[in-house]
């Protein structure tokens, strides 16, 4: 899961067409899912809010520490919007390591995605998404074998609860981004987010956390999951425009489920490869009408 969008400015666009900043943005994606893999590897020791609490609190430590972000000069409001970036973030984290604990990584990232693509469709308001959405919905019927029998229901629900949360996670990412410069508000809501979840992780893993390899294991997940996806997206979306940078992020079903074969031996059949395929393709095709939409006709 992206923890990136916070303050990506659509107007910093210097090169279209380079294939350097696409591949920083793949790399992110990289990061991210094979974090995530490493992060299901490490619930065994820690419980899934135990390495939630380790991935937010390590990465907020090492943006923290990067940043050195300013507390003073900010408004009640622009301190309530970080706040509330910071829960929604913690919720998001919270609710996908409890759905990655159930179900493979591949079917909880695509339930997950779902979330941006409905608030795309919602904020679009053009009939062509509801074709976008219907795909999309095909392709989750198809991943659930068509009732979600073939998926824990549990683990289900959490993954499309996460959903939600990257939907909101996405409205004020940018909300922060408009209020603080760079990188310090997903500093400090990253903060405010490793506060939240710190005793959860306490009551449910204890002791465990402060095990040496525990840690080491939660850092590669902090680092891979946030701080290095994170630094590829900022440098890639100085030279690429935004509405290519959302349809790369649509291919993020595809690389959990490689993550998820590769490291978690999680194999996938060809019905859920055609689910995830579709659901790729709804989310691509909402953020293309989209741009259509913006570009003025000459």
């Amino acid at each position: 899961m992206p923890e990136a969008v916070a303050a990506h400015p659509e107007g910093r666009v210097r090169r279209r067409g380079s294939l350097g900043p696409v591949a920083l943005v793949v790399a992110g994606g990289l990061s991210v899912q094979f974090g995530a893999a490493v992060a299901v590897l490490l619930m065994p020791r820690a419980g899934a809010v135990g390495v939630v609490t380790l991935r937010l609190v390590l990465a907020a430590l090492v943006l923290l520490a990067l940043c050195r972000p300013k507390v003073r000069g900010y408004t009640r409001a622009d301190w309530g919007t970080v706040v509330a970036f910071g829960a929604v973030m913690a919720a998001m984290n919270v609710l996908f390591y409890q759905a990655a604990d159930r179900i493979p990584l591949g079917a909880a990232v695509t339930l997950e995605v779902l979330g941006p693509l409905a608030l795309s469709v919602v904020v679009s308001r053009r009939l062509v998404n509801v074709v976008w959405a219907g795909l999309a919905l095909a392709g989750v019927v198809l991943l659930s074998g068509g009732g979600f029998d073939r998926l824990d229901p549990v683990g289900a629900a959490f993954a499309l609860s996460a959903g939600a949360m990257w939907a909101a996670y996405i409205v004020f990412s940018a909300r922060t981004g408009r209020r603080f410069p760079q990188a310090d508000g997903l500093a400090l809501a990253m903060a405010v987010g490793a506060v939240l979840t710190l005793p959860l992780g306490i009551a449910e893993a204890g002791s465990r956390l402060l095990v040496p390899s525990t840690i080491g294991l939660g850092l590669a997940v902090a680092l891979l999951s946030s701080v290095l996806p994170y630094t590829l997206e900022l440098l890639a979306l100085r030279r690429l425009p935004a509405p290519t940078f959302a349809i790369l992020m649509s291919l993020e079903p595809a690389i959990a489920a490689t993550a998820g074969f590769f490291i978690l031996r999680q194999a996938l059949s060809v019905t859920d490869a055609l689910a995830i395929a579709l659901v790729i393709a709804a989310s691509m095709g909402a953020v293309r009408s989209q741009v259509t939409k913006r570009t003025p006709k000459k």
